[in-house]
């Protein structure tokens, strides 16, 4: 070998020493690293257990403040820990019997159930899961529960832990607001009315009325807005209508206005708009409901129509009933003339028959002359128009006393004065008199007595007349009000009086009624409505 190769050799040599020692300079300062963090892990990870140890003693002391039902249980679902409020809601109490959660699930639960104990397994967490358990008394209740897995140190699942809601009492309401929702949704689709609701005045859902009533189908109804189906946007309740829906600041409000149907004819109907807000107050949607309402006018019309026809039907009846009435006292004025004459003239040349025959003769003549008054009373008792003014009641029947035979056994009195009202003073003189007139002649007693009183409510004034006469029979008590009804068959009334006393008494807005009983007087009540 000469001395170049021994040259080569030593520097080969050399390298591989420098080599060697940078490659253990590299392995100590790679080793010392590696010591370091071991040391470090070691130090982190007795913290994180130091750490634990504090969780786990917080999480006992939550345990037991938990105010939901809380348990924990192992991966066959037995109980191992539960609190108070698991116990008191499941009825079960762990430390006293053994529990299987899985047994308490109801029978339908049972497959949805096991699918989400297995997503519970795969994804380590169960959020919101809904079903129906049976209580260690036998109550059924709807829970929902939020769960999660427990794993130990080696991220192995030992257990699962879960919090239970009742809900039972959520879904009853869910299904009463459910069942309520579907009868309303029965009673809108059978409306008579046409409802739309409406979101920004766009038409989104109509019920059957509505489109039948504007003759659209539902689809076309859907492009539309309510104020498209005016037959005029631009009279001044078609503006208003616009400008008041648009504001929303009205929840509820009604116009009527002329709608324009499909065919081209229009209908007059009242639109009513009630507004539905949310918790912020905004306005979710408007609900219109359309009522047509052109028959109603049309009624309206006619009955206007027949009202005047009335007015002047009755006014005729009026002047026809003092033309009758002039017409038939006129002979009947003639025959009580001759009737008189002859009695004058021949009354010494007639023997008793024929002066009772005379007699009788002027007492049916005298009758059917206040027949035909009375018919005549009656006939404008509620057709005449009433000129109320003040009406001092005691000069009324002061005026009466006067004016009808009294019988000087009879006295009429007033025991506390009458007060003046505000009434048709010809009417108050027949009401008053009819009754005072139908009181003498019916009393059989030696000290006859007639009393008129009142008293005063807030919205009526009630008088009763009471007599200490015959009396009528109950079966009576309503018939004697109708128009030609008397009482007795020797009664010489003409069965027109008190029909007229009624007339006048509803023309007030009042009633009239009688108290009696044969042989204990009758006392006749009425009110008035007050008038301002």
């Amino acid at each position: 070998m000469d001395s170049k190769e021994v040259q080569l050799l030593k520097k080969a040599l050399e390298r591989q020493k420098k080599a060697r020692k940078q490659a253990e300079r590299i392995l100590e300062t790679k080793s010392k690293e590696l010591y370091d963090v071991t040391y470090h892990l070691k130090q982190a990870n007795n913290k994180l257990e130091g750490l634990l140890n504090v969780k786990t003693s917080s999480f006992e002391g939550a345990f037991i403040n938990i105010i939901d039902p809380y348990i924990v249980m192992d991966l066959e679902f037995n109980v191992i820990n539960m609190n108070v409020s698991a116990k008191e809601f499941l009825g079960y109490d762990h430390t006293k019997e053994d529990i299987n959660l899985s047994k308490l699930v109801h029978k339908d639960y049972i497959n949805y159930t096991a699918e989400s104990i297995k997503v519970l397994m795969e994804v380590g967490i169960l959020k919101n899961y809904r079903s129906k358990i049976v209580l260690k008394d036998g109550t059924e209740k709807f829970v929902e529960i939020n769960s999660s897995i427990i794993y130990d140190k080696s991220k192995k699942p030992i257990a699962a832990q879960g919090i239970i809601r009742d809900i039972s009492q959520e879904n009853e309401i869910k299904q009463l607001l459910a069942e309520q929702r579907k009868q309303l949704d029965i009673i809108v689709q059978n409306s008579p009315l046409g409802i739309a609701l409406t979101i920004n005045s766009k038409i989104i859902k109509a019920n059957p009325a509505f489109s039948l009533l504007l003759g659209y189908s539902n689809t076309e109804l859907k492009s539309l807005e309510i104020i498209d189906l005016f037959k005029n946007k631009q009279d001044v309740t078609s503006l208003e209508f616009v400008r008041t829906l648009k504001s929303k600041e009205t929840d509820n409000f009604s116009t009527i206005n002329n709608f324009s149907k499909k065919n081209g004819k229009s209908i007059l109907a009242k639109t009513n708009i009630s507004t539905v807000r949310d918790n912020r107050g905004e306005v979710e949607f408007q609900v219109a409901i359309i009522e047509d309402i052109t028959q109603q006018k049309i009624l309206e019309l006619q009955k206007e129509e027949l009202l005047k026809d009335l007015e002047n039907s009755n006014q005729e009846l009026q002047e026809y009933a003092h033309i009758v009435s002039h017409d038939l006292k006129s002979p009947l004025r003639s025959i009580s003339a001759i009737t008189s004459w002859i009695k004058e003239d021949y009354y010494e040349m007639l023997d008793d028959n024929g002066k009772n025959n005379l007699s009788l003769l002027q007492d049916k003549v005298e009758s059917m002359d206040k027949l035909i008054s009375g018919i005549l009373e009656y006939s404008t008792a509620n057709s005449s128009d009433l000129k109320n003014t003040k009406v001092d009641l005691n000069k009324i029947v002061e005026e009466i006393k006067e004016s009808i035979y009294i019988p000087k056994n009879v006295e009429v009195i007033i025991p506390k004065l009458l007060p003046t009202i505000k009434a048709d003073g010809t009417k108050m003189y027949q009401l008053f008199q009819n009754i005072i007139g139908n009181a003498v002649v019916h009393i059989d007693k030696k000290n006859g007595l007639v009393e008129v009183i009142f008293k005063e409510t807030e919205d009526f004034w009630q008088f009763s007349i009471k007599d200490n006469g015959v009396g009528i029979a109950e079966k009576y008590h309503k018939k004697i009000f109708e128009i030609f009804q008397s009482v007795g068959e020797k009664e010489r009334s003409t069965g027109i009086g008190l029909s007229i006393v009624k007339k006048i008494v509803d023309r007030y807005d009042g009633k009239v009624w009688v108290d009696s009983k044969i042989g204990a007087g009758t006392n006749f009540h009425f009110t008035l409505k007050k008038l301002i």
